[in-house]
């Protein structure tokens, strides 16, 4: 079974790439995670079995590891528990099940703050093409999949629809402020350490990774949204890296490498609406999402 999209009884504040947000009170929103797949900042038209509910509980697992580490908007991501705080959503515990989190509500900062441990993806395509990331400058000889050290911090814009744009960090400080960036940078580059550390006990390296953050009415800055998924985050076995080449992922790296075909083959332009994912590339992506969730967790994923 699959999920493209949900309809519950709260209102819609918005449906991302892949997520609905759910108004539930002035304090609180309910995050549905669905099974809708983007690559290179295009929906595709096809869902990838069991995705939503990898992404939501493996960003649950996470924020119950990053507790003494930063705070975050995660209250609940048990739906039993969610339905007895709010019965209006008894009937939908099926469409619900896995897939959602009970969040506080934050102010959300406009950029995405990436960090980049490894010379991979667009960052390689950049320097190979001008020897920069985000028009700055990079040092010479490096190859792809070189280890970055220390790891670089990528800020980008946020885009709810169309592509995100990477930008220097010294625009990311005119658009928040010089303390807020600085918070932020701060913040992110703590937590990838972390997740490095834990990833790496568990034979995985996480080459490169996106947070996001919020303000509460208070002042807080919190992580939101998702953290350290297949998603936002490129994931290798530590067992196979040979820097100098692209690496096995455990991401969906099977429709990037589908789409980057289609696209050098001039089938497609980048643009949506994009092609059709063939059933070989939507199974080997949801194998992939299945295969990190066990081995950063250690557990099966929660399906019933």
């Amino acid at each position: 079974m699959t999920l493209q999209s949900t309809s519950i009884p709260l209102r819609l504040l918005g449906r991302g790439k892949v997520r609905e947000i759910y108004e539930v009170d002035s304090d609180s929103l309910l995050l549905v995670a669905s099974d809708r797949i983007s690559a290179f900042d295009v929906v595709m038209n096809e869902s990838i079995p069991h995705k939503g509910a990898v992404l939501t509980q493996i960003s649950a697992w996470w924020f119950a590891q990053l507790g003494k580490i930063t705070k975050h908007h995660l209250i609940n991501a048990d739906i039993d528990e969610i339905i007895s705080q709010f019965p209006v959503l008894k009937d939908y515990r099926q469409q619900l099940f896995g897939r959602t989190m009970l969040c506080r509500r934050t102010d959300v900062f406009p950029i995405e703050c990436v960090v980049r441990g490894y010379l991979s993806g667009s960052a390689w395509s950049e320097y190979l093409a001008h020897g920069t990331l985000a028009g700055e400058v990079l040092p010479d000889g490096l190859r792809e999949s070189d280890r970055l050290t220390p790891a670089l911090f990528s800020p980008a814009t946020k885009a709810a629809t169309g592509h995100d744009e990477n930008i220097t960090r010294a625009r990311m400080a005119e658009l928040l402020g010089v303390k807020d960036a600085d918070a932020l940078e701060r913040r992110a580059r703590q937590i990838y350490d972390f997740g490095v550390e834990v990833a790496s006990a568990r034979g995985i390296i996480i080459a490169d990774t996106k947070f996001e953050f919020g303000r509460t009415k208070s002042g807080e800055i919190l992580l939101i949204d998702e953290v350290m998924t297949p998603d936002s985050s490129r994931f290798w076995p530590k067992d196979g890296y040979e820097p100098g080449r692209a690496q096995k992922s455990f991401d969906k790296q099977p429709v990037r490498d589908y789409l980057a075909a289609e696209k050098k083959a001039g089938r497609w332009n980048g643009e949506a609406p994009p092609p059709s994912l063939p059933d070989d590339v939507v199974a080997a992506t949801s194998r992939r999402y299945l295969d990190l969730y066990q081995a950063m967790t250690g557990q099966l994923l929660t399906q019933t």
